[in-house]
């Protein structure tokens, strides 16, 4: 089976093979070259990550959990176990939890919730983002609660309205690592 006869299939390309919202990562939010259009996005599928040729190449889905080897796939199974522990380019603490959340409430649910995510990052990208904030603010919003996320929005804009983009992001930065260390979340990559 071949990626053209499955495109009209895939149904959600910002939602990575594995669980991981693409429209969180950094490499999806930059308006550089390098930028990436997601794992499912044609650039992606002809570089042909092991996932992917799994997946959808071989198995003809669109996601691990919809393939019927996905409860002994080792593969699926140590992507999921290093996911626990550490990080790529990419924030993967919340991994297992969003599994789970896809698993009990459905991928369409689930990608309602990363867009309501993505626009609050495009906010923090854009309204708070000194020029050195892309991952930390990727990273926040897909560790913290939607709702502790528009209360920092909101407070930060009341904080901060004649301030430089400099002082924004300082408090910003400063809304979100007090929530951060009051909920344990972890605002960095796991290396």
């Amino acid at each position: 089976m071949s990626y053209n006869s499955l495109q009209m299939q895939i149904k959600y390309p910002e939602i990575g093979i594995c669980g991981l919202s693409c429209r969180l990562c950094p490499n999806y939010q930059t308006a550089a070259a390098s930028k990436c259009r997601g794992c499912k996005s044609p650039e992606r599928m002809a570089v042909g990550c092991p996932f992917l040729t799994c997946v959808i190449k071989k198995m003809g889905v669109e996601f691990c959990w919809d393939c019927g080897e996905n409860e002994s796939c080792e593969k699926w199974k140590r992507h999921r176990e290093i996911g626990k522990e550490r990080d790529s380019f990419k924030s993967y603490q919340k991994l297992e939890d969003d599994i789970n959340f896809i698993q009990v409430n459905g991928i369409k649910i689930y990608d309602e919730q990363q867009k309501i995510r993505e626009t609050l990052l495009i906010r923090m990208l854009n309204e708070f983002n000194e020029g050195r904030s892309n991952s930390y603010y990727c990273i926040a919003v897909t560790v913290m609660d939607i709702n502790e996320l528009r209360s920092s929005l909101e407070e930060a804009d009341a904080k901060s309205k004649s301030l430089s983009v400099k002082e924004k992001s300082r408090t910003m930065h400063s809304l979100l690592d007090s929530i951060a260390v009051k909920k344990g979340y972890r605002l960095s990559l796991r290396k």
